[in-house]
């Protein structure tokens, strides 16, 4: 079903027999493919015929057309959108090899008869037009010339004035003096106003054809072609979707005149006027506009080309986006915050968020969610926020710890009331969230019921100046100032920030950039540049395997236990919750085998929201993660650790009286107390 899904949001018809491409049939054992042709940054990839065969939910068997097996299959990728940073425009650029010969012939039908013989205007067009529409007892024809239309869309507004008229004109036959007449056809293919989604203009016939039948262009059949042309005389009076009666009669007439005037087959017309519109929902089948993504993208690609090159090279951008995540995200987002609101009767839009996922085991951004109102433009939460993080940096303190060869998982903090000295003179007197203190407790019971002092004491010891530089390493873009208070989390950080110190931790200690953008493609499907990794080693892959070990039981017997109300029972994952000063900001990181998930919860006015980590954030992200269908975490294999049971209430040596028994990695020769 996944994969059914996925080839309908592509665009991939449903037939009983396949015989071209960007079609599909179902059969007893799986799915019949004929994929479309792609060009990839890695090399082109062909249209083919392909075989996926299912046993218990998994891919059993991969042949191509032949019977041969396949180690894999790629599909061509969906579009998201365009970066177009002066106004809301969207368009596919269309070469004119990939612009069907029947929507060219149709366009000079309905719209511009005389098209291959005028000079930018039309007088005799321009009768025949209004004798046209009379016969017809409606608009049938336009008077305009398609170099006008072109020069109207491109260069002028839709104001009928005598001033614009002559401009138009005048603009029309100098166009027609510089340009070709198949540059002049293709420019106006590319160009002309199609259609309205939200706040994204559709241009062109390219996007228009994913707009409303969820393929390209290429792939339309004649009544499609048909509609595409009627469309043009008035895209929201045509608007399929809102008139489709209108549509309709408007696209019969279309192919009308096109069998009329040879453009069609007038069998093939008649046939064609007897079919539905075919036009899809555009809520489930048009690649829906993610701001927050393409703001990521937006500012990569930034740095490394101009802006017009972004607007008008008809570059190809291929990102590292996953939509199924994507659409997962957002809806988590939105109605998590939704229940938190009615459950806890706040008043409904008090609470916002922000989402940022990213592979495990790569940089790769797959989701990212800014804000409950994920396809409006505006302020970039999960980018911009930096808010106080809160429990969250304890890994890092207990890391800066494991790293410096005096503390393991195993080793006993005392979690009693502690008084810092502060520079200024003054004093700092923390205290836990409950306001009880356990006594000598081992460091993963401390990180895992995340214990306030036992943390200050670990971190004093370690050194402010040592978590700070070690914050740094793993993804801060510089080092926070090493006060006591950062390590219960005063530092601010955006979530994306958040995601790239626990993307380093999932790697085991490895830093490298998160990143949008997997590669950059000219018009012609040319590499231009191709993202590649930077990796450094940020800390000790041993003493980070420890981290993410205790940071399992965070979930298995700390403050995140209630996750598992949401996660599979088999499922093994590492997280930490954060809540800051006055439970103003709510935070759960964590990761699996495959991803990195973040989500913070909080008020846009910095208000008090009642939300701790774990009954804020922890419900979203536990729902989100369960949906995955991830692996569960694996620790990567480091040298000079062993896996020792040990008591996890007092760290002693797991015995036969033993009452609370984990298993943690800890450094070879370590000696635990009896």
């Amino acid at each position: 079903d996944d994969l059914q899904q996925e080839l309908i949001a592509l665009g991939y018809s449903g037939v009983r027999t396949v015989t071209s491409q960007g079609s599909f049939s179902r059969t007893a054992q799986g799915i019949v493919v004929l994929s479309r042709p792609f060009q990839f940054w890695d090399g082109s990839e062909p249209g083919q015929r392909a075989s996926v065969q299912f046993s218990g939910g998994s891919v059993l068997k991969l042949t191509d057309g032949r019977g041969r097996e396949l180690p894999l299959l790629r599909l061509d990728p969906p579009f998201i959108g365009n970066i177009f940073t002066t106004h809301a425009e969207d368009r596919i650029v269309l070469t004119p090899e990939a612009v069907p010969a029947l929507l060219l012939d149709g366009l000079k039908v309905v719209e511009d008869r005389d098209f291959d013989r005028h000079g930018g205007v039309s007088l005799r067009a321009i009768a025949r037009a209004l004798w046209a529409n009379i016969r017809a007892g409606g608009i049938a024809q336009g008077g305009s010339t398609l170099t006008q239309q072109l020069v109207r869309s491109y260069f002028l507004d839709n104001r009928r004035t005598l001033t614009r008229k002559v401009r138009e004109a005048l603009m029309s036959i100098l166009l027609e003096v510089h340009f070709e007449k198949a540059d002049i056809l293709n420019a106006y293919v590319n160009e002309i106003y199609l259609g309205q989604a939200g706040d994204r203009a559709i241009h062109g016939f390219g996007l228009a054809s994913q707009f409303y039948f969820g393929r390209p262009l290429a792939e339309l059949q004649p009544e499609h072609i048909a509609l595409l042309v009627a469309i043009v005389r008035g895209p929201s009076y045509y608007d399929p979707r809102r008139h489709p009666e209108r549509a309709l009669e408007r696209r019969n007439m279309v192919l009308k005149l096109m069998a009329e005037f040879g453009a069609i087959d007038p069998e093939d017309a008649g046939y064609a006027s007897r079919q539905g519109l075919g036009v899809r929902n555009t809520a489930t089948n048009f690649a829906s506009y993610n701001p927050t993504f393409m703001d990521l993208v937006r500012r990569e690609l930034r740095a490394d080309f101009q802006e017009d090159d972004l607007e008008n090279a008809g570059l190809r951008i291929m990102t590292t986006l996953d939509p199924r995540i994507q659409a997962m995200a957002e809806r988590q987002l939105t109605d998590g915050l939704t229940g938190l609101e009615r459950n806890r009767g706040r008043k409904p839009g008090s609470l916002d968020g922000a989402i940022v996922v990213s592979g495990a085991q790569t940089p790769d951004v797959v989701a990212i969610v800014g804000g409950r109102n994920a396809q409006l433009k505006g302020f970039n939460r999960a980018l911009d926020a930096k808010r106080p993080i809160g429990s969250l940096v304890k890994p890092v303190v207990y890391l800066a710890g494991f790293e410096s060869g005096r503390y393991t998982p195993a080793t006993l903090l005392e979690d009693a009331p502690i008084i810092v000295k502060l520079d200024t003179g003054k004093t700092w007197a923390p205290e836990n969230y409950d306001h009880q203190y356990r006594g000598p407790v081992p460091a993963v019971r401390a990180l895992a019921e995340s214990l306030n002092t036992a943390t200050v004491q670990l971190g004093m010891d370690v050194g402010t100046k040592k978590v700070a530089g070690l914050m740094q390493r793993l993804g801060r873009e510089r080092a926070p100032r090493a006060l006591p208070s950062m390590l219960l989390g005063s530092v601010a950080l955006s979530p994306i920030e958040v995601a790239q110190i626990y993307n380093s931790m999932a790697n085991g200690g490895f830093y490298t950039p998160l990143k949008a953008v997997r590669a950059v493609l000219d018009a012609d499907g040319k590499p231009l540049d191709r993202y590649q990794l930077e990796i450094s080693r940020a800390a000790d892959p041993a003493a980070v395997q420890q981290v993410n070990a205790s940071m399992v039981q965070v979930i298995e017997r700390g403050t995140a236990r209630s996750a598992r109300t949401w996660l599979p029972p088999d499922l093994v994952v590492a997280g930490k919750t954060g809540t800051s000063d006055d439970l103003r900001d709510s935070w759960f990181a964590g990761f699996t085998n495959d991803h990195v998930t973040v989500v913070w919860v909080g008020a846009d006015d910095n208000s008090p929201t009642g939300l701790t980590g774990a009954s804020g954030a922890l419900p979203i992200w536990a729902r989100l993660v369960a949906g995955f269908g991830d692996a569960g975490y694996e620790p990567q294999p480091a040298e000079g650790l062993q896996d020792m049971p040990f008591d996890f209430a007092t760290g002693m040596m797991a015995g036969v009286e033993c009452g609370d028994p984990v298993t943690l990695p800890l450094p070879v020769g370590t000696i635990l107390p009896p």
